[in-house]
């Protein structure tokens, strides 16, 4: 085979586990190629009518021979899972049948049974395997190395030997080590191992970094926040590779049915070859003939096996979670793919889930006698002895602006209206309208009405104008809506404890017919309450993972948005949208339906081949070829139609593909 393309210098960088499973894969293959030369040989030797290979015992010895390769390690696992008291299991059936194929003298059928099953597992192993590489290669993207930065120097050393508070250097091009926070002013990250986002993004000073990303401009240090194994990356890890332990209904049914469809089809082989003989005693004129019953048996048999369902079924469902990764979204187990496609009422938080979840200004309105340059300049100067979101929102709009922020010499807070400073010798009051009622200023009655938040300002004593601060919508916001709505789900809400007024507007904008502000945390899980009460309802909560655990916890699939470095989003959620993206919504509903029309396609095909078949072997017009086919070529086919979702498109609703 030659050296694999990890290895260099002769050291391979394949774990001794990986290592040990290609060899095992490679010997099964060597061995079914022996068995599949010596077959086709025998089957010449015959059609030829070599002297001799017409001895029957030259015959049987020549295909025990090209049997033992494919059937021995069958007919072992057989011998085990009867230990396990799992009589009926497949490798019981497949050994009965190859076996009684040999009694009755037909030998080539006899191998090529056993060998088409052992190719078919053969396929199916590598079809695992693929699914597992996919999204091991998706998530698994782990430096191996960290740069931690001394008094004097740096040190290369090995991530899982990083304290939280070292700092790491990480150079353009390599990936993140460690969670922590940028100790640059800003730096952009490729985070599309982590989110599925093409689009580099840019994370400014003290903003989360997480491991697996990659930095795209400047040499940046890292403050390190979490130690190696409790990074998100690493918590996604295992959240994916541990997601197909919670199985969907159509799996856990499949696994059940073929507990009981499996011994019930092998009695009715028992039958086939029984009945028949039981009638020829009764009635002389029925001629019964011990080999052709058999065969009708064995051929029965073969096609009982139950592989194509119980097989395909899971890979299937293992796809689609490595589909819907590719894309940043994280379900937590088959049983929500399955769920999310019965979801009618997507219920939404707004502030986080439709909106940035961030203050910043939207609309500066002066008088007549000031610039919008000099407003903002005055009003950003007050607020910068504010800690409060508006006034950091109002800063930091004016240092991105470059404006010159002046230092007030007087400033007094006064409780629920704002502040009174005096900056350049000029009084100035900067608060909400009831400052300026306060202090008996004139200002239009209009600024009361508006719903959003706003900065009201007058300068000695003369109102000059207001700066309106709100949490904008996201920019694909109103994209989710119309693509929920696309793929039949009407019932849509968005619930807030924001001001009715706030709220109603933000749902006007993104035609939301049902919104409800003013609520606190148990008013969102009352309103979630009333709906579930309803048994028709399925209900998909999407919030941010952190105040709105109770009511993700409750709904039938709880979405987490941005989950990527929140504990209680991995913890509560049952989805998670790590690109933050709302549109990404539909799209995990569109892998979860595409999802089940593969496992529907699988049923239908292995039931729909085999009960033909089965009729076909019972009335003695199938032979054993066509229950080689029925078994092994149904499987191959659910095989591949199963890992078909890794290869499907799923771009966000407005994404061009």
């Amino acid at each position: 085979m030659g050296n694999c393309s990890n290895c260099n210098n002769g050291s391979c960088s394949i774990n001794p586990t990986e290592k040990k499973d290609h060899l095992l894969q490679k010997k099964a293959y060597l061995k079914a190629a022996a068995s599949f030369i010596m077959l086709i040989a025998g089957i010449v030797f015959s059609a030829a009518n070599l002297s001799f290979f017409e001895n029957n015992w030259i015959r049987l010895a020549w295909y025990i021979i090209a049997y033992i390769p494919v059937g021995i390690p069958v007919i072992i696992e057989a011998w085990e899972s009867a230990r396990q008291k799992d009589v009926f299991s497949e490798y019981t059936l497949m050994s009965i049948a190859t076996i009684g194929a040999f009694l009755i003298g037909e030998y080539p059928e006899g191998v090529a049974v056993m060998l088409f099953y052992a190719v078919g597992e053969l396929f199916q192993d590598g079809a695992v395997n693929r699914a597992k590489r996919s999204i091991s290669a998706l998530l698994d993207v782990r430096p191996e190395t960290a740069t931690v930065v001394k008094t004097d120097k740096t040190e290369t050393v090995s991530p899982e030997n990083v304290n939280i508070g070292d700092i790491v250097e990480v150079k353009v091009g390599e990936r993140v080590p460690l969670d922590g926070v940028l100790l640059n002013e800003s730096a952009s990250f490729n985070t599309s191992a982590l989110t599925g986002e093409s689009v580099p993004r840019t994370i400014r000073k003290d903003e989360e970094v997480f491991a697996g990303m990659i930095l795209t401009d400047n040499v940046s240090r890292i403050k390190v926040t979490k130690p190696f194994g409790m990074s998100a990356l690493a918590r996604i890890f295992d959240l994916v590779q541990n997601a197909t332990g919670k199985k969907a209904p159509a799996e856990q049914f499949i696994r059940k049915f073929a507990r009981i469809y499996t011994p019930i089809v092998a009695v009715l082989a028992a039958l086939i070859i029984l009945l028949p003989f039981a009638y020829s005693a009764i009635n002389p004129m029925f001629a019964y003939n011990l080999y052709d019953w058999a065969y009708r048996g064995l051929v029965f048999l073969v096609i009982s096996c139950p592989c194509a369902l119980v097989i395909s079924i899971p890979l299937g469902y293992f796809g689609g979670i490595g589909a819907a990764s590719k894309q940043g979204i994280l379900f937590k187990g088959s049983n929500y793919l399955e769920a999310i496609t019965k979801i009618n009422t997507v219920v939404m938080d707004k502030t986080g889930t439709l909106t940035q979840g961030v203050f910043t200004v939207q609309e500066i309105v002066t008088a007549n006698h000031i610039t919008e340059m000099d407003l903002l300049k005055i009003v950003a100067s007050v607020e910068t002895q504010s800690t409060h979101p508006i006034a950091k929102a109002i800063v930091g709009y004016a240092n991105r602006h470059s404006i010159e922020i002046s230092q007030p010499e007087i400033v007094h807070e006064i409780a629920g209206h704002g502040l009174q400073s005096s900056i350049d010798k000029k009084l100035v009051l900067a608060g909400n309208p009831k400052l300026l009622i306060k202090n008996g200023i004139e200002f239009p009655p209009a600024i009361t009405a508006i719903p959003e938040t706003i900065v009201a300002c007058a300068i000695d004593g003369l109102y000059a104008g207001y700066i309106l601060v709100a949490d904008a919508p996201k920019e694909d916001a109103a994209v989710a809506i119309h693509a929920l709505r696309k793929l039949g789900i009407k019932n849509i809400v968005m619930l807030s404890g924001d001001k009715q007024a706030i709220v109603s507007k933000l749902a006007g904008e993104l035609t939301i017919s049902q919104a409800h502000g003013d609520l606190l945390p148990e008013g969102k899980v009352d309103y979630v309450e009333q709906l579930t009460s309803d048994s028709l309802n399925k209900i998909a909560f999407v919030g941010d993972g952190i105040n709105d655990a109770p009511v993700l916890a409750m709904s039938d699939v709880g979405i987490a948005m941005g989950g990527l470095g929140s504990d209680v989003a991995i913890e509560t959620a049952d989805v998670i949208i790590q690109t933050d993206q709302p549109s990404r919504i539909a799209t995990a509903i569109q892998i979860g339906k595409a999802t089940r029309r593969i496992v529907v396609q699988n049923i239908s095909l292995a039931f729909g081949v085999k009960l033909l078949v089965l009729m076909l072997g019972a009335s003695g017009v199938a032979t054993l070829w066509e229950a080689v086919f029925a078994d092994v070529g149904v499987s191959l086919l659910a095989i591949l139609n199963a890992i078909r979702i890794l290869r499907m498109k799923f771009p966000a609703p407005g994404e061009k593909v």
